[in-house]
């Protein structure tokens, strides 16, 4: 039971994106991960970013409301870099098995899946966001990244009001809806 409640505690804490946390679950899985990918034809680097990854989708999951962590954190990890590295070295021709007879992991294929599309929207978005232009970048960076109400907003950007300020964010929004449809429909 004790270890079950320190496992929520680590997820919690990475979905929170507690530096202390993080560090914690990097210093007692990278070693492991490293030690694999150098015994498989990996370098160091390699290691470093296949871990990265995992961790990246191990976040995102943790942030997901419905996620239920069935195993250990460190299996789930090792499962996620165990098959994106010999995704990789299939790739490259190092490794030849079928990756789908890998029976002592865990399946992590969709989630990668998933994490692959979200990470291609994010950049699409990035994008459309750099493409949109001042006033409208900062106004909805203010509303949306730095949670400034509608009140901050129309004294920093000069509105009459609050009301002023909401007209133009909706704008802004629907410009930047525009321009991400039109990119995300050409990436498809």
């Amino acid at each position: 039971m004790k270890a079950e409640l320190s496992e929520q505690i680590l997820l919690k804490g990475l979905a929170e994106n507690d530096s202390k946390i993080i560090e914690i679950i990097y210093k007692n899985n990278f070693a492991s991960i490293q030690s694999f990918i150098l015994n498989n034809n990996g370098s160091y680097d390699d290691a470093r970013d296949i871990f990265q990854e995992s961790m990246i989708a191990l976040y995102e999951k943790a942030q997901t409301d419905s996620f239920v962590l069935t195993c250990k954190i460190n299996t789930y990890i090792y499962s996620i870099c165990r098959r994106l590295w010999l995704k990789r070295l299939q790739q490259i021709g190092k490794y030849s098995n079928q990756l789908d007879n890998l029976e002592e992991t865990i399946s992590v294929e969709d989630d990668l899946d998933i994490h692959y599309k979200r990470d291609a929207d994010f950049k699409i978005m990035e994008h459309a966001l750099s493409s949109l232009g001042e006033p409208c970048r900062s106004l909805l960076e203010g509303f949306y990244i730095k949670k400034m109400d509608m009140q901050q907003l129309s004294e920093l950007f000069g509105y009459t009001n609050s009301d002023n300020a909401k007209t133009q964010k909706y704008k802004c929004l629907m410009r930047l809806k525009k321009l991400f449809f039109a990119q995300y429909n050409i990436g498809e």
